[in-house]
Order: C-alpha cells, then structure tokens, then sequence
C-alpha cells in the first residue's frame, strides 16, 4: 500500500469519526458529555457548550473533507497540524479541570498525536511534489 493510499485512508477515517462524534454532541449533548472527561456537568444549561464542541468538530471534519476531495495534500498535512491542536486543547482542558487523565491522554492526547503524524505524513508524501523543479517547456521543431 502506497504512502499516498494510507495517509487517504487516514484522513478519512479522522474525517468520519469528527462528523459522528461532532454531531452526537449536536445531537445528544447529555449522553456524550461524560465521555469527554471532566469530572462533572456545567452548572445551569451546559448543552450549549456541549453543541459548540461538536459544531466544532463538524466544521473541521468538513474542512478536511472539501482539501482531501479537491486533492489540495500538501494543504491538508498543514491544516491536520493546525486542527491537533484543538484535540491538544480539549486534553489541556480535562486535566487541567480535575478531569479523567486516562480520557485526556488516552482520547484526546492520542487523538491529536495521531492527527500529527497523518499531518507529517502528507507533508512527507507531497515534499517531493512540492520541491521539484518544473519542467522546461517543450521547444518546437
């Protein structure tokens, strides 16, 4: 299998777990929420805080989706970089509010790592792509 195949097969599979978990969080923001790791529900309607995360997720999810489809790599390898970094920031979060260290590092640390090695890999993929020189144009006979 090509480097070029697994990295594809990478950033579906982010693609499609960011939509399902993004919209179970739009959708059902109570039954997810203990599976993110802090020790306890928001006071008042935390709901909503829950929704921005998942709209969060879909939004990211999309744009991943709209490089990979118009085949813009090396793009792509950048913006998983950037997008781990949410992942990082949720992780940062559990732990820093008393959450579950196993959810923040075994859910979101893992999570964002495994965005950061995709992203390095489409990077790698596409460096020789993007470095090569362009060819002269063809002269005429």
């Amino acid at each position: 299998m090509s480097l070029k195949n697994v990295n594809t097969a990478l950033t579906a599979t982010f693609i499609l777990f960011m939509l399902w978990f993004g919209g179970q969080y739009i959708l059902s923001p109570e039954i997810m929420a203990p599976g993110f790791g802090l020790p306890s529900w928001p006071s008042g309607d935390g709901d909503g805080f829950l929704i921005i995360k998942g709209t969060r997720d879909v939004v990211m999810a999309l744009v991943l989706t709209i490089l990979l489809a118009t085949g813009h790599r090396r793009a792509l390898g950048w913006v998983l970089l950037v997008e781990a970094l949410a992942a990082y920031g949720d992780m940062t979060n559990v732990l820093s509010h008393n959450g579950s260290a196993a959810t923040a590092l075994g859910v979101h640390g893992l999570t964002a790592t495994l965005m950061v090695t995709n992203g390095l890999l489409m990077l790698r993929e596409t460096r020789k792509t993007a470095a090569a020189p362009a060819l002269p144009a063809p002269q005429p006979a």
